[in-house]
């Protein structure tokens, strides 16, 4: 063997040539995923859920629609994929605690700050508009952002912390399931839905200063009403108490 043959043999072992065809990887597989989501979540954030065609993603993104159908079966496949892709893009830090502090109002309030910086991040509030954009024609888009929105994850962990510090509070007079769930529902709402209306543009968006304001009223607003849900009598006058201290009554 002449030594340039034996110096291509070592080369071919050190840099081994990239086999053609064949099966992907599990590491391209993942890339090509992600980029149809990522091509995906732009057209339908920019374009709308209808306007965007299969063909259009597949173009965009530089495969064949076989390659597509491949990793989804249809368009509203495609659209859970994406929406459950954003949810997840909104979530804290796995190292940053849902559930924080010492008392209920506390935590209750380092949960809405959280609630509210992913609510009234860009890509929320663009999924909103979305949603109310095109839910009625193209009923796969309320489907999916009910599914994989997270709402329901939401409102069970807040019912379990309400139920709990309930049976804490007053052993055996605590919250039953349907009360706690319509109980974490309001606080969703109590937090969220004016911030977010305002962000989007039915009204002047909120600052940093005001948020604070708010998430921190409506808790108080929120805990000083909820003895009277669970229905502890040493709970019944709070309401006014909680909002006068925090400048919501005068």
């Amino acid at each position: 063997m002449t030594e340039e043959r034996r110096q291509r043999l070592s080369a071919a072992k050190r840099h081994p040539a990239r086999p053609r065809g064949g099966r992907p990887t599990r590491e391209d597989s993942e890339q090509l995923r992600d980029q149809l989501l990522e091509v995906a979540t732009d057209l339908f954030l920019s374009q709308g859920y209808g306007a965007t065609s299969i063909e259009a993603v597949a173009s965009r993104a530089r495969v064949s629609k076989r390659t597509f159908y491949s990793r989804f079966s249809d368009k509203p496949a495609l659209l859970r994929a994406v929406v459950q892709r954003m949810i997840d893009g909104l979530r804290p830090p796995a190292d940053v605690p849902l559930l924080s502090g010492k008392e209920l109002e506390e935590i209750l309030r380092n949960l809405a700050r959280l609630i509210l910086q992913a609510a009234l991040s860009p890509k929320a509030l663009a999924l909103h508009r979305l949603m109310v954009a095109e839910s009625q024609r193209f009923p796969d888009v309320a489907a999916a952002v009910a599914k994989v929105g997270g709402r329901q994850e939401a409102v069970t962990l807040i019912a379990r912390l309400l139920q709990e510090h309930a049976q804490t509070r007053a052993p055996g007079t605590g919250l039953d399931a349907a009360r706690a769930g319509f109980a974490a529902e309001q606080f969703l709402q109590m937090v969220v839905s004016v911030p977010q209306m305002r962000a989007l543009g039915l009204g002047q968006a909120m600052t940093l200063e005001e948020l604070e304001r708010w998430a921190t009223q409506s808790v108080a607003f929120f805990v000083g009403g909820l003895g009277a849900l669970a229905g502890a009598g040493d709970r019944r006058a709070a309401p006014g108490a909680a909002c006068q201290e925090h400048g919501i009554l005068r």
